[in-house]
């Protein structure tokens, strides 16, 4: 039940970033064209995407556990570290430069463009590289 419900909610995702035109990165890159072209529709995207999610984790977040699983993974903190801004800040220019992020690249993969790939292969490796340098990170905090 679990595997076919994280299906069908991938699924509907991907087809709404596929709808939306999010996989599209030329929409994306004209929205932040403020002097040629620029696409607002994006904005409709994003404001339609936060009235779902006020809205849904408000129902949902009453209830006593997830559908598909024990208990509710939020986070705890409330600050803003410089992790936080730094990833925030590397996220935002990435998804301006290329067009897509995370989100929007995964369901793209399925129409085989190569840009694509790469995006998702320096996303990957992106991720890597910040491990590594956490573990690295903590180590020397641990011998300290």
């Amino acid at each position: 039940m679990r595997l076919i419900g994280s299906y069908l909610i991938g699924l509907v995702f991907g087809v709404g970033i596929s709808i939306s035109g999010m996989a599209n990165p030329a929409k994306v890159t004209n929205f932040f064209d403020f002097a040629g072209i620029w696409d607002p529709s994006l904005a409709f995207v994003m404001g339609g995407a936060l009235i779902v999610t006020f809205f849904g984790y408000k129902y949902v977040l009453k209830k006593q556990a997830p559908l598909l699983g024990n208990v509710f993974h939020l986070p705890t903190r409330r600050d803003l570290d410089a992790k936080l801004l730094g990833g925030a800040a590397v996220f935002g220019i990435g998804w301006g430069i290329a067009g897509f992020c995370p989100g929007g690249a995964l369901p793209a993969l399925g129409t085989g463009r190569t840009e694509v790939f790469v995006f998702v292969g320096a996303l990957l490796a992106g991720i890597a590289t910040a491990k590594i340098v956490q573990n690295r990170i903590a180590a020397k905090g641990a011998t300290a």
